[in-house]
């Protein structure tokens, strides 16, 4: 929508952050980037999303949208001639949302506690990450993408999540690959996509950001 002003208010290595990053590309939709410091939070991230203080946020038009994957679907409601990342079949729609959910309750949790844990209660970390992965790759089956042939609202949700995937190998000490080899395969393909592969962040920069974490909380 020609003349639309969109910031996005953010921080690099967030997931969250970045799949609004990719919804943006997909569509086509220029935007000015603000990183925001986490640990000094401006005024503006404050006005604009006063209830949880958190990024990202869209601001159009000076009016805020909060919490990634609704933004999201804002952004495929409003830009919707291009690109469309819902489907528009109400049940396949129903879908979408429901494993989009199963990736937000599951993958930072699981991963957090990969880096923030020792011991058995890593283990156990590491097992139930490993587990979501693979009822993820029952859900794509053979199909490219989660949204079938183009990539749709669950790869969004899901494949910022690959640049912390070696932070949380290294850390934890496995291998995501040698368990589920098909997500894999599936996250280097959506990184031949543009609109990924340029709002994902280097894996080795995210694991330093992830060391300087531990540093800061004790753990290293």
């Amino acid at each position: 929508m020609a003349g639309d002003q969109v910031t996005l208010l953010d921080f690099w290595s967030s997931p969250f952050g970045m799949r609004v990053r990719i919804a943006l590309a997909e569509k086509g939709v220029k935007y000015e980037y603000s990183e925001q410091d986490l640990r000094n939070k401006s005024d503006l991230l404050l006005q604009m999303n006063p209830v949880h203080k958190k990024i990202p946020v869209l601001v159009h038009d000076g009016k805020p949208v909060c919490e990634s994957l609704i933004i999201v679907q804002y952004i495929d409601e409003v830009w919707k001639d291009k690109a469309p990342l819902l489907p528009s079949d109400p049940h396949e729609r129903a879908q979408s949302r429901f494993w989009a959910d199963f990736v937000d309750k599951k993958m930072y949790d699981f991963g957090r506690k990969i880096w923030t844990t020792k011991g058995e209660d890593q283990e156990a970390a590491k097992k139930d990450f490993i587990d979501s992965l693979k009822l993820l790759e029952g859900e794509l089956g053979d199909n490219p993408y989660f949204g079938g042939e183009t990539l749709g609202y669950v790869d969004v949700a899901l494949i910022p999540f690959y640049c912390w995937f070696y932070a949380y190998e290294t850390i934890g000490n496995f291998n995501i690959e040698a368990d589920c080899p098909k997500l894999i395969a599936y996250c280097k393909r959506c990184l031949q996509k543009e609109s990924v592969s340029k709002s994902l962040k280097d894996p080795h920069k995210v694991y330093d950001f992830v060391v300087m974490l531990r540093k800061m909380l004790g753990l290293e």
